[in-house]
């Protein structure tokens, strides 16, 4: 069964940055100093990826 997993509210600054909570980041398998890559996937949703998962899904053939 899949963790339960808790909704986090973030804010999107004046200067367009937002701040992840690190129960979010460790959920994710992120630490501080991962390299994401970033794209909208449509109206109101960021899909943010590792970048070394973004581009083995290249390689393979899968897209992004």
């Amino acid at each position: 069964m899949a963790p339960i997993r808790e909704p986090a509210q973030i804010t999107v600054q004046q200067n367009g940055t937002v701040e992840l909570p690190m129960g979010l980041l460790a959920e994710a398998g992120l630490a501080p100093g991962s390299t994401l890559l970033a794209f909208s996937d449509g109206d109101g949703r960021i899909v943010l990826r590792r970048l070394e998962d973004s581009v083995e899904d290249l390689l393979g053939g899968l897209g992004l």
